[in-house]
Order: C-alpha cells, then structure tokens, then sequence
C-alpha cells in the first residue's frame, strides 16, 4: 500500500494498492480527479496536476526500541498463551486426580481397600502423575505470566 498527498492539500491522502510506480500513480491521479469532480477536494487545481508532483507519504520506521517493545508484548501473549492451555489441561485432569488422591488415603488406613480399589489406584496413577505435572508448570507458568500481564497493561495504556 502506497500513500501520496499533494503539496496543495496535505491533508487529503490517497491510498493506492502496491508500491510506488507509474501505474500507482495513475490510479491516484483517477482517485484525485474522482474528488475534484465530487467537489471534495479542498484545493484549486486551476494550474493543472501531473501524476509526478504526487508526494509519497512514508510510514517512518519504528525505532529499535519500538521493535524491542513490540517483541516483549508478543513474548507476553505467547506466555499467557501458554498458562491458559496449561490451565485447561489442569482442569480437565483434575477430578480424576482428587478421585484417585483419596484411595491414597485408603493406602493408609487402617480400613480394608477392595481390589477393584487397587486396580482402580493402580489405573488412576497415571492421571494422578499427568495432573500433579501439569499442575506444576501451571504455577511457574503463573508466575511468569503475572510479569506478561503488567507487561501488557503498560502496552494498553492510552
């Protein structure tokens, strides 16, 4: 997308697909006439206008410190990405867990532990081991995202 104004008028921008050409130019010179034949155009071009007095208008590049800013808040949307899917998988693990903790329990007690007890223990395990590991990156993916989200808020301030 290429941007022209005129040396007359600079607050009329004309906005054309594609980079600088000849051609860029042409299609601003029909979007400039489309104005002057609405009456929108501010300016008299009485003198005539040729598609070359066009002035490109440039978007100034962001500064190292602008790309640096905008990297960080990337980085904070990815980690708080991150903490959300970690939360749901710890969600959806976790009733199974707790079920499983309390046989546990039974383990030691005194109270007699059935065998379907056992075999369910025994396949309840694995669930157990999934959502105490998620659960644990969960809280360090917490923390990082608590920095993620000031990082954040300060983006968002007007």
């Amino acid at each position: 997308m290429v941007q022209y104004t005129l040396t007359q008028s600079p607050e009329v921008i004309l906005n054309v697909a594609g980079k600088d050409s000849r051609k860029a130019r042409e299609k601003a010179m029909d979007q400039l006439v489309e104005l002057m034949d609405d009456g929108q155009l501010p300016t008299n071009l009485a003198d005539g206008f040729d598609p070359q007095q066009f002035i490109e208008v440039k978007t100034p590049e962001p500064t190292a410190d602008v790309k640096n800013q905008e990297d960080t808040v990337v980085e904070a949307v990815q980690i708080l990405s991150h903490l959300a899917t970690l939360k749901l998988k710890m969600q959806d693990s976790r009733e199974e867990a707790l079920e499983v903790r309390k046989l546990i329990d039974l383990l030691f007690s005194d109270e007699p532990i059935s065998e379907a007890q056992i075999a369910s223990l025994k396949d309840g395990f694995k669930a157990l081991k999934g959502f105490a590991q998620t659960n644990l990156k969960y809280r360090d993916a917490r923390s990082q995202a608590e920095t993620a989200r000031q990082i954040l808020d300060e983006a968002l301030k007007p």
